[in-house]
């Protein structure tokens, strides 16, 4: 399948110097870059169809973690922002049960999208995942599902909406509320976030939507489905380096196998 039958080519001219510079610009300012409408109506219908057959075939599973995505730290009592726990909860299908003619595969291997995301993110190069489970994953948000506060271990994170809740299941979050790099985890504003006192941004997205999401500092969730419409995520993950596999322990977790 082209690029041409997936993506308007026209409105999101991926090798065009002006517009990978604007999506540049607004990836940094902003810490988010929304690109509406990024799919074609006949691509997102199959997409919502080949998800909605892999539904039946979901993972599910719900996990307490903190925030920080880290193991409990005895330095601290259990109420401390490092070690307060939230819920996330979802369902899963894995890269070996997306189809091989999918959309979302040709999206994924097509080097001018990879172009793309590498000059807009800032990277040097981007590899698939090593294990056969992990590159390309379409996340199942039910009724009462969410994903909890959390700040992302990885850089960037490449998701497309492929069908959106009718309610709930709003993408929110706060920008830089953290410096990772620095050490700086700003428990006090973790704090406020998780006792309600801080007024989180909403990012507001509809079917189809492409975004790329710089979560390593930006604390985000989604809101739980207050629907019975499932919302449909896919998740596009690439690695700077080669070779690089999700943990045995990671993928047991996150998708109930190893293979």
């Amino acid at each position: 399948m082209s690029l041409s039958a997936i993506i308007d080519t026209q409105k999101f001219p991926l090798s065009n110097p002006e517009f990978l510079t604007e999506c540049q610009a607004q990836l940094d300012q902003n810490g988010v870059l929304v690109l509406a409408d990024f799919i074609l109506p006949d691509a997102l219908q199959t997409l919502q169809a080949e998800a909605e057959k892999g539904h039946a075939n979901a993972y599910f599973c719900a996990q307490n973690h903190s925030v920080y995505l880290t193991p409990p730290n005895e330095a601290f009592d259990a109420n401390h922002p490092a070690n307060r726990q939230v819920v996330s909860s979802k369902g899963c299908i894995c890269d070996d049960e997306v189809e091989q003619a999918s959309p979302l595969r040709a999206l994924y291997d097509a080097p001018e999208f990879r172009s793309f995301v590498k000059h807009v993110t800032g990277e040097r190069e981007l590899h698939a995942y090593a294990d056969p489970l992990s590159s390309i994953n379409i996340h199942y948000a039910e009724r009462g599902q969410e994903l909890g506060w959390h700040f992302d271990n990885s850089s960037f994170a490449i998701t497309l909406l492929i069908q959106k809740a009718k309610a709930g299941s709003r993408f929110e979050y706060i920008k830089d509320l953290r410096d990772a790099d620095a050490g700086e985890m700003n428990y006090a504003g973790v704090a406020d976030l998780l006792d309600a006192k801080t007024t989180p941004d909403v990012l507001s997205m509809e079917a189809g939507a492409l975004v790329l999401f710089r979560g390593r500092n930006s604390i985000h969730r989604v809101s739980p489905n207050e629907s019975d419409t499932t919302r449909m995520l896919a998740v596009l993950a690439y690695n700077s380096q080669p070779g690089v596999e999700l943990s045995e322990s990671a993928r047991m977790t996150f998708y109930g196998r190893l293979s």
